[in-house]
């Protein structure tokens, strides 16, 4: 059998991404010969925060991941990204926080200036715009909910949004619940979640105790419906920690 060219490929894994669903099959032929393509092994460094906000970035293929560095000058995840639109982040006063795109394992990535891209919708420039940067909100939207103290979540629940999060982007429907396809370790959850990894570990084995997660080898299977009481009801770690207890410790974690 003849094997398939990149452009067809590329076209295939462009067609998939549901944020880019509203193009249509011409347009997106027309995006895929326009897109300036690179490809990225893990931990290399796709975009600086001032690349993210001058262009139209998509990712094809992979998982990439958002990093800044945090009031200790340490590097750490605060997204990680299915294939589709990289959501833009600000650029703040004195580059503090150093926004970057990394890719997390093998990633393919198009580019291309916002003209090209206008010009390539077929809409309005506003509305190519607004719709390209919908993903923009999506991600900040998340990362306020699973980060933010004033909203008073605790660290149990924060950790269940996450691992529904990752269940949404990364997730193959089975009959336990939803197969993470990647591997992704106890320090990246606790990135996510701005906790310590030892704190992570021991809610995910009491989550593993009330069989809202499974273990499948390095996998991780999320019961989602389950696993949606848990946001509501956060428990008592081996049934010895109170309420109170628990807020001292997330204070810690935060």
């Amino acid at each position: 059998m003849k094997p398939r060219n990149r452009p067809n490929i590329d076209f295939d894994n462009l067609s998939r991404i549901k944020a880019l669903s509203w193009l249509s099959a011409a347009e997106m032929h027309s995006l895929v010969g326009v897109l300036a393509l690179a490809d990225y092994r893990r931990a290399q460094t796709i975009f600086r925060e001032a690349a993210l906000a001058s262009d139209a970035h998509i990712l094809l293929k992979g998982i990439a991941r958002i990093t800044c560095s945090n009031a200790r000058s340490e590097r750490v995840t605060i997204a990680l990204l299915p294939p589709g639109p990289i959501p833009e982040f600000p650029l703040l006063q004195f580059g503090r926080y150093d926004f970057r795109c990394e890719a997390f394992n093998d990633c393919r990535v198009g580019s291309l200036g916002w003209n090209a891209f206008n010009g390539i919708a077929g809409h309005s420039t506003e509305v190519a715009f607004k719709r390209f940067h919908d993903n923009d909100l999506k991600q900040w939207y998340r990362l306020l909910l699973r980060r933010s103290t004033f909203l008073n979540l605790s660290l149990h629940e924060r950790i269940a949004i996450i691992l529904r999060e990752l269940a949404s982007d990364f997730g193959i429907k089975e009959s336990r619940g939803m197969l993470l396809r990647a591997f992704f370790s106890h320090q990246d959850l606790a990135d996510l979640v701005s906790a310590s990894r030892p704190r992570v570990t021991e809610h995910l084995a009491q989550m593993e105790r009330e069989h809202l997660i499974v273990r499948q080898g390095r996998q991780l299977v999320v019961r989602v419906d389950e696993m949606g009481n848990a946001v509501i009801v956060a428990p008592r770690l081996g049934g010895l920690e109170n309420h109170t207890t628990e807020r001292r410790r997330r204070g810690r974690d935060l």
